[in-house]
């Protein structure tokens, strides 16, 4: 299990930087008449394709991860993507970081060691078997569904954002199902297994719907609602497939309530720093543009 959260931080880390990276190649490439001048313009800066490096580690990284954990244990880490992205983005783009951003920082990463510590999700099935992939699909598809489409109704604010981020977690969780079961796939039967197997197939199809959603959530509304939703719902999702779908278990009694105590710790780490302006002006690309030329010299913080 070591292996498989040391695998999972580092994906989170590497998704972080190329995110960051990302932001500010884009921020550095001039604007372009045509979408495909855009990616163009893109493809020649060093910046953007190490951002483009950093997404892959992250792909990689994360499909080590689900082989060798479990999934209820493994997905709930890659909320650390939230403040390792203020950390690398307040260095590149020299953002103040304020102390209440710091304290959440600090937050996020005590309340999830103390709930994974404390839930401590274990055994569970290598393989899950194809007949509870059905239900599993009609449950996920019928509430990413109704969130979109709740979402979609919605003007462009905080509900919006809420419902197609919380639709694009729905998505990821159900991404990292099917990654684990198709890296399983390959451990067992080679390469050759992994690229004929169905799940490798539903993983890049879940997945990339996901992206999408996530781009009309953050299209949709500020970043103080999608980014919540995106990040705690992912974590939440994935723990209920991991203990419903794979079977995993993690520890009761006495144990429930730190575990408790660490998510109500993470959850607030988490939604108080999705509100401060440090990490807007880190990740979200449009942020100075919309932003009052006066107001861009003088915020900083929350």
């Amino acid at each position: 299990m070591i292996v498989a959260i040391t695998c999972a931080v580092l994906a989170a880390a590497s998704n972080a930087w190329g995110t960051v990276l990302q932001r500010r190649a884009a921020t550095a490439t001039p604007e372009a008449r045509s979408p495909l001048a855009l990616v163009r313009n893109l493809l020649r800066n060093p910046v953007w394709l190490g951002g483009i490096l950093g997404v892959i580690g992250s792909a990689l990284f994360q499909a080590l991860a689900l082989d060798f954990g479990t999934l209820a244990a493994v997905q709930p880490v890659f909320i650390l993507e939230l403040p390792l992205a203020l950390v690398f983005g307040s260095l590149v783009f020299r953002v103040q970081v304020s102390r209440k951003a710091w304290w959440c920082v600090a937050a996020i990463f005590a309340g999830l060691a103390i709930s994974l510590f404390s839930a401590a999700p274990s055994g569970g099935r290598a393989q899950v078997p194809g007949v509870w992939w059905v239900p599993t699909f009609a449950t996920t598809g019928a509430v990413g569904a109704t969130l979109v489409l709740v979402g979609l109704r919605r003007p462009h604010g905080l509900a919006r954002a809420a419902c197609l981020a919380a639709a694009a977690a729905v998505g990821n969780a159900l991404t990292a199902a099917l990654v684990k079961s198709a890296m399983n796939v390959m451990s067992r039967h080679g390469a050759t297994a992994f690229f004929l197997a169905w799940q490798t197939y539903g993983f890049a199809l879940v997945g990339s719907l996901s992206i999408i959603l996530l781009g009309y959530a953050m299209q949709g509304g500020p970043l103080i609602a999608s980014q919540p939703a995106l990040t705690l719902g992912d974590a939440v999702v994935s723990f209920c497939l991991g203990v419903t779908l794979y079977a995993e278990s993690p520890r009761s009694g006495m144990w429930l309530l730190p575990a408790v105590f660490g998510v109500a710790l993470l959850s607030y780490g988490v939604v108080t720093l999705s509100r401060t302006r440090c990490l807007a002006k880190c990740v979200d690309r449009d942020t100075e543009q919309d932003a009052h030329p006066a107001e861009r010299r003088t915020a900083t913080a929350m």
